[in-house]
């Protein structure tokens, strides 16, 4: 089986004023190609924490995180980002859509970094393809909760990232908002092929992916025997 996340022994320990503090303990993956992994727990387990150490955002403190072949251990920051730039998309519960720019100018942004000479083309495509046709020269505040999710899923989309790294994509929309966003980063997911590690508290949206982990105090409670590494 060929895999496109892979963490071994993962583990993240700060220092506080008052003492060492372990974030996350023997944490043990592996996701294959196109598959979808939902990571659950309580607020405080580790999710995020994770997330970063899996996305190449953050160093861990004990054991390795391979990402599309790479161990992201053997790199620096700069090559770090490169590899995201090469394989990851992100979709944030906060948007971090730029303000100052219209919502096809947000997703055109990442393609023109990285040279994208079809990069206004591109966004366009996929801006009609979450329905804001018609909003390609809004800026942010000129769009709702809903709408500025859509743009930054077509923003992750649009660079067609072997991976994607979604942390609480609903968590601030309504419900009925929020189970159309889910649908369309669903959709788009098993259009594209893409492989999908999502954190979220809600189990409805966890039950829609392939397997579940479970964190509790920063350790691996629940996982079925696949995402042992």
């Amino acid at each position: 089986m060929a895999y496109m996340l892979q963490a071994a022994q993962l583990g993240k320990t700060v220092t506080t004023a008052a003492g060492d503090l372990t974030i996350l303990k023997d944490i043990n993956l592996s996701v294959a190609k196109g598959e979808s992994l939902a990571i659950t727990g309580a607020s405080g387990s580790g999710k995020s924490t994770l997330l970063g150490l899996l996305a190449g955002l953050d160093v861990p403190t004990t054991g390795r995180v391979e990402l599309a072949g790479i161990n992201l251990g053997e790199l620096d920051e700069e090559g770090r980002a490169r590899v995201r730039a090469e394989h990851v998309g992100f979709v944030f519960q906060s948007f971090q859509l730029l303000p100052g720019l219209t919502a096809l100018e947000n997703v055109m942004l990442p393609l023109e970094l990285v040279g994208d000479a079809k990069a206004r083309q591109r966004a366009s495509e996929y801006l009609e393809r979450v329905g804001l046709a018609a909003r390609l020269g809004h800026y942010p505040p000129q769009l709702s909760g809903g709408e500025q999710q859509r743009v930054a899923i077509a923003r992750a989309f649009a660079c067609e990232p072997d991976i994607l790294f979604a942390d609480e994509p609903t968590g601030n929309l309504d419900s009925s908002t929020g189970h159309t966003i889910n649908d369309l980063l669903f959709g788009l997911n098993e259009e594209a092929g893409t492989t999908l590690v999502l954190i979220t508290h809600e189990e409805r949206l966890a039950n829609r992916c392939a397997r579940q982990l479970q964190l509790a105090g920063g350790e691996l409670m629940i996982a079925s025997a696949e995402a042992i590494a």
